[in-house]
C-alpha cells in the first residue's frame, strides 16, 4: 500500500531529482522512494556495525584467542 505525503525541497534539489528521474526513466516519486530505501539501508548497516564495535569493545579478544592465528596471517616465506 502506498500513501501520499507532502515534502518540501529547495528548487535546486528538485531540479536535480527531476533530471535524475528522467535519466533513470522513472517518475519523481519512484526516484525518491528508491533513494530513501537506500539511505535507510545504509543507516541500518551503520547501526549494526556500531553495535558490533560496542560488543567487541565490551569483550575484547584475549591473547589466547588471537595468538594461535598469528602464524596464519603471516605471508609464507619463499
Amino acid at each position: 500500500m502506498m500513501e501520499t505525503i507532502q515534502i518540501v525541497l529547495d528548487t535546486q534539489l528538485l531540479k536535480s531529482a527531476d533530471l535524475a528521474a528522467k535519466r533513470q526513466k522513472v517518475n519523481r516519486s519512484a526516484l525518491i522512494r528508491q533513494a530513501l530505501q537506500e539511505h535507510l539501508k545504509r543507516l541500518r548497516i551503520k547501526e549494526m556495525e556500531e553495535q558490533e564495535r560496542r560488543a567487541y569493545r565490551s569483550q575484547p579478544q584475549t591473547k589466547e584467542e588471537w595468538e594461535p592465528w598469528g602464524k596464519e596471517r603471516a605471508w609464507p616465506e619463499d
